[in-house]
């Protein structure tokens, strides 16, 4: 049914309708809505789930972890500071090989304090061993959430999915949502039946020590788990389209690229202006495209590769910084070019933290940037005389 509606509303609508058996989440701005409609859901009687009230979000993770070890199928969501928190526990769930599924609303981290959308929370909990997929708009972030129940609990996964959304842009945005119907998403999402799980019938023991004669090898499963996640986020997606008739998943999305001498690379609601820009450009006679990341972990270098061979550049716009280094998805894009015979020159650019707008300005900028001859980062849109004030 397609309704006009909040993004956090629309999100907490389809996690109802995956059927989650236990629900955990400490509300911080601007994650709130989500786990504020889904604690009405289960008040109401809407949604048959336990709904557990924390005090922080560690120990949302960790009330989501145990629910998870007992073969319920669980969520919760966070943000910023908190996704912060729950990081030893994110750590914890991937190495259980635990579906868990995350709604990761992005947003600057402190300090100063920000509340506005950037992507440095989930880009600091890249390396949990999370699937990271990010949504471009409402409809997505909602298609995801329940693709990403079907990719985390394929028996040969079994690795927890973070659905990342930009915080305000897409939780905060009344945007028309096509809610898909309870019937429809049992036809595609059936209940979790786990081969592992605690119970008193059968004991098992989850998480036990291990040292250097064995710890290694569970970091190459996860690592073969995140390789052939990416033939399943492909799989999954097509499967979704099938039943709901939309293709809103996969690993990427290509935007005007087959005759593109300029490739600008981007993930999430910047992707949106990007085309819009693109769209401009070319009727001003610029042979310019556009390259959506929707999965970012696992990296689809291959299929990167392949989009982005034979173009002369590559612009990545993102919203986050690895202070002293680079932008991630730069890196991961200029990795996943690496060898080509042609390679193209590949420019990273840091737009939008703290929410800073990104728009057509902040596009054209980094076009008009290209060119300059320096390997680190450039910062677009930012103020005039800014190595001469203080800020922090």
């Amino acid at each position: 049914m397609l309704k006009a509606i909040e993004g956090s509303k629309a999100v907490a609508e389809v996690v109802k309708l995956c059927r989650p058996l236990v629900v955990a989440a400490y509300p911080i701005t601007p994650q709130t809505h989500i786990v504020e409609a889904l604690a009405k859901m289960v008040a109401d009687g809407e949604l048959k789930a336990e709904y557990v009230n924390v005090e922080s979000e560690h120990s949302a993770a960790s009330v989501v972890l145990g629910a998870s070890a007992t073969g319920a199928r669980t969520y919760t969501a966070t943000t910023s500071q908190g996704m912060l928190l729950m990081v030893e526990v994110l750590y914890n769930i991937a190495g259980l090989r635990l579906p868990v599924v995350l709604g990761g609303v992005n947003r600057a981290v402190s300090a100063p304090i920000n509340i506005w959308n950037d992507y440095q929370d989930s880009m600091a909990a890249r390396d949990t061993g999370w699937i990271q997929l990010y949504a471009e708009d409402n409809q997505e972030a909602c298609d995801m959430h329940i693709q990403a129940y079907r990719i985390a609990e394929r028996e040969d996964i079994m690795l927890p999915v973070m659905v990342c959304m930009d915080g305000f842009l897409i939780t905060h945005s009344i945007e028309p949502v096509d809610i898909p119907s309870q019937e429809e998403v049992d036809r595609f999402l059936p209940p979790y039946k786990p081969q592992h799980y605690l119970t008193p019938e059968n004991p098992l023991t989850f998480g036990y020590l291990m040292g250097p004669e064995g710890y290694m090898e569970t970091r190459y499963q996860i690592q073969m788990a995140m390789e052939r996640a990416k033939g399943v986020i492909e799989e999954v997606a097509e499967e979704f389209s099938s039943v709901f008739g939309r293709y809103s998943g996969g690993l990427i999305e290509p935007y005007r690229l087959d005759d593109a001498d300029i490739a600008i690379v981007s993930m999430g609601t910047a992707v949106g202006v990007i085309k819009d820009t693109v769209d401009r450009l070319r009727k001003e006679g610029r042979k310019v495209g556009a390259l959506k990341v929707r999965s970012y972990r696992p990296f689809p270098k291959e299929a990167v590769r392949e989009a982005l061979k034979g173009m002369e550049g590559v612009i990545v716009i993102e919203k986050d910084i690895s202070l002293g280094s680079t932008g991630g998805l730069a890196a991961d894009v200029k990795e996943a070019l690496y060898g080509l015979e042609k390679a193209p020159k590949v420019k990273g650019f840091v737009a939008g933290l703290g929410g800073r707008e990104v728009n057509e300005g902040t596009v054209r900028q980094a076009l008009s940037l290209y060119e300059v001859d320096t390997m680190e980062p450039v910062f677009l849109d930012l103020k005039e005389e800014v190595e001469g004030r203080r800020y922090a």
